[in-house]
């Protein structure tokens, strides 16, 4: 078998994977890439970061992103931490719909800094990656030991 035969099979099974998956559980859009599984969600991520990317670098006056960006590491650190608190305070007065809405401000400002800080959400989902073979308990000890916890 030569290597294009068991890429073009590998590509082949991991469609039909995702076609099953799929129709398994239809309120999910699974797709494949980058060697993992992903969902809608984390393909929503993927567009975000890329419009926040292509930001870095721009004039701070066309856009929002483009100002955080120019302001540095440490300002959007400080936005991520205060829409971060924003919200707690939705989720423990119970409110759903402002949770949500604060939500969408906290991953914004999460990629925002994840940009700043020269991280890509393929970075992030390798760690994540990595961490599924271990317990929550198990992950977080390690940590403990390394110093990173």
């Amino acid at each position: 078998m030569r290597i294009e035969d068991g890429q073009a099979a590998l590509t082949l099974y991991n469609r039909v994977l995702c076609y099953l998956l799929s129709r398994k559980s239809m309120h999910r859009d699974f797709v494949w890439s980058a060697g993992m599984l992903r969902t809608g969600m984390s393909d929503a991520l993927d567009r975000l970061f890329s419009t926040i990317a292509a930001r870095k670098g721009a004039d701070p006056a066309s856009s929002y992103t483009a100002k955080l960006l120019s302001a540095g590491m440490e300002r959007c650190a400080k936005k991520f931490g205060e829409e971060a608190v924003e919200a707690v305070i939705a989720g423990a007065a119970r409110d759903p719909k402002a949770l949500a809405a604060e939500s969408a401000d906290v991953l914004y400002h999460l990629l925002v800094l994840w940009a700043a800080a020269g991280i890509t959400p393929d970075d992030v989902y390798a760690v994540l990656k990595a961490r599924e073979a271990q317990s929550g308990l198990q992950e977080k000890a390690a940590r403990g030991k390394a110093g990173g916890g």
